[in-house]
């Protein structure tokens, strides 16, 4: 069977991340989490005092970008990608809300997405592969077979996000969480480099108001429908 690119694009806390990770396992692919990149080097930075009351060090993050290497390894027990910094795994630290709130603005950073698309680039050129993000089917995989930009409201997006860290135990404001999706929806939109917007063959999906279930019988048909030309 020939594989494919498959890109899922789309906004934060759509549940792009669990519905390509599900959607790779179930087709045998390899998942790439390119948010949890930018979420690694949102983590970098505040380890290493970057973020000033300036605003973020640039010059300082450019310099040790070369020194950033993230790398996914499967979880045994779970079959899930674990996202590794400088061969550290900081799965569950990259996923707090203080890395949440800090993601965008190193995002919006043209020399950051240089680097780490020519990451994903690299891990991509074998095919096979589900990488989801905010640009993948824009710039990093422009050629990529089936395309897929995932939608929902601002409320349902904060709930889903509110009722996660609430299972994990931690502390949650869902006032502070729509405040931070909504935020991030702007900035991502807005930003002069690779903007958040829908590559104009993509297929929309707005999983509002679809259960797990439906969502990947919808996934599963379209992958289908595409290797079966």
């Amino acid at each position: 069977m020939k594989k494919i690119t498959i890109a899922i694009d789309g906004y934060s806390s759509c549940g792009k991340s669990t519905m390509a990770k599900d959607l790779a396992r179930e087709i045998g692919y390899i998942y790439i989490d390119s948010g949890a990149m930018y979420r690694a080097v949102t983590l970098y930075s505040l380890r290493n005092g970057f973020f000033t009351e300036q605003g973020i060090n640039t010059e300082a993050l450019k310099a040790a970008m070369p020194h950033i290497h993230i790398s996914f390894q499967l979880n045994p027990e779970t079959q899930r990608p674990m996202t590794f910094l400088n061969d550290e795994n900081v799965e569950e630290e990259i996923r707090t809300m203080e890395v949440s709130s800090h993601v965008s603005p190193i995002a919006t950073l043209g020399f950051v997405r240089e680097a780490l698309v020519k990451q994903q680039q690299e891990m991509g050129k074998a095919k096979g592969i589900v990488m989801d993000g905010r640009d993948i089917g824009t710039v990093v995989f422009p050629d990529a077979e089936l395309k897929i930009f995932v939608t929902a409201s601002a409320e349902i997006r904060a709930q889903r996000r509110y009722d996660e860290l609430k299972g994990k135990g931690q502390d949650a404001s869902f006032e502070e969480i729509l405040a931070n999706v909504k935020e991030r929806d702007y900035i991502d939109q807005n930003r002069e480099v690779s903007p958040l917007r829908k590559a104009d063959d993509a297929i929309l999906l707005d999983n509002s108001h679809l259960t797990i279930a439906e969502q990947k019988q919808w996934l599963a048909q379209k992958f289908q429908t595409v290797i079966n030309g």
